[in-house]
């Protein structure tokens, strides 16, 4: 029995097969919203220890976007709680040329407590970006300043996406 383009069918059907084996070994699951250890999290106090402006509101919105993404309302009324404090903002010279800096590197990293419906907390220390974060310029202070936030959004979004997946998929 041929297709309609001339492949065996049973080629479809072996390829199908070997497709199907890979993605189940590569790690990936897939989760119904039932699995899921809650449903609801409050996200409480986020402490900025650092002397960066403006990162605990960038974190909120980080870990909102991102428990949104795996399926998780957040409510300021539900029983799991989970609280943050940014430790660390380092931003480090990567490369210059000619005496000018030209690219840098963004690190963030923050603790967070997990507080369950039970009363239970649980710590998590030193969460940071999993991924080097990096940022290229030598043009104007303004476009500098301009880019240094879109990568610092970048860093915390990296942290949320770290810290929830944990919490998510044990």
């Amino acid at each position: 029995m041929r297709r309609k383009y001339g492949i065996p069918i049973q080629l479809v059907l072996l390829g199908s097969l070997v497709s199907a084996l890979l993605l189940s070994n590569c790690g990936y699951s897939v989760y119904r919203h039932g699995d899921l250890p809650f449903t609801d999290i409050q996200i409480g106090t986020i402490e900025n220890k650092t002397l960066e402006p403006k990162l605990q509101d960038k974190l909120h919105a980080a870990l909102t976007e991102e428990f949104m993404k795996n399926g998780i309302r957040v409510n300021p009324y539900a029983e799991t709680k989970i609280s943050a404090v940014v430790n660390t903002f380092e931003m480090s010279i990567l490369s210059e040329r000619q005496g000018i800096t030209i690219e840098y590197r963004i690190t963030i990293s923050a603790d967070f407590i997990v507080e369950d419906k039970d009363g239970k907390k649980k710590e998590l220390k030193n969460i940071d970006s999993p991924f080097i974060v990096s940022l290229a310029s030598s043009e104007y202070l303004a476009t500098l300043l301009a880019k240094k936030e879109l990568v610092e959004e970048r860093a915390l979004r990296d942290v949320a996406m770290r810290i929830v997946g944990g919490l998510i998929y044990k």
